[in-house]
């Protein structure tokens, strides 16, 4: 059985915050380790993103954007580096 993520594995987001309960597989099966605004149909939406810091800004774009206090944005994606897809 695959892992069950607490956190999309690429950008960070609560999985449980996912509308669609995760990414999607090339088979259109659930992925756990990613959510459905990074993965869909087993490829990452986003393929221009390649680099942690590229995903960082992208989200803490989208979180301001949210109306998420900037200084809440910097917290919450300090920890991008270390998810499963940027590690190396």
């Amino acid at each position: 059985m695959e892992k069950k993520y607490k956190n999309c594995q690429s950008c960070g987001m609560p999985m449980k915050k996912d509308p669609q309960g995760g990414g999607t597989n090339a088979d259109g099966s659930k992925n756990s380790m990613y959510c459905s605004y990074c993965y869909a149909n087993g490829a990452f939406t986003s393929p221009e993103i390649t680099t942690a810091g590229q995903m960082q800004a992208f989200v803490k774009a989208k979180l301001i954007e949210m109306k998420i206090p900037k200084f809440l944005a910097g917290l919450f994606i300090k920890g991008i580096p270390r998810l499963e897809r940027w590690k190396k």
